[in-house]
């Protein structure tokens, strides 16, 4: 079986998103970033555009979402939040 090709603009796609990972934030860091290495490229596009926009957060709203002390009202972004949740667990 032949490995997937990866175009360029996939590849720069997901170096600009690992770049938007970056948070400064430990917790947040390691979240995003397992979670863009093991899950993103399995979502369906609609789910990485809601993964995309909840990059646009302000941190401290990031991570009382994805520490579960806040609930998102958007059901999308409740989702993919709880997608990310999910990652640390396995």
């Amino acid at each position: 079986m032949k490995a997937q090709q990866v175009t360029d603009a996939e590849r720069n796609e997901y170096n600009r998103l690992a770049w938007q990972c970056r948070r400064g934030m430990r917790e947040l860091d390691e979240l995003l970033n397992r979670f863009l290495g093991q899950c993103f490229s399995r979502l369906d596009r609609p789910e990485q555009e809601t993964f995309i926009r909840l990059l646009d957060y302000p941190d401290d709203v990031l991570l009382e979402l994805l520490m579960g002390r806040m609930a998102p009202a958007d059901k999308d972004v409740a989702h993919i939040v709880q997608e990310i949740r999910n990652t640390t667990v396995s």
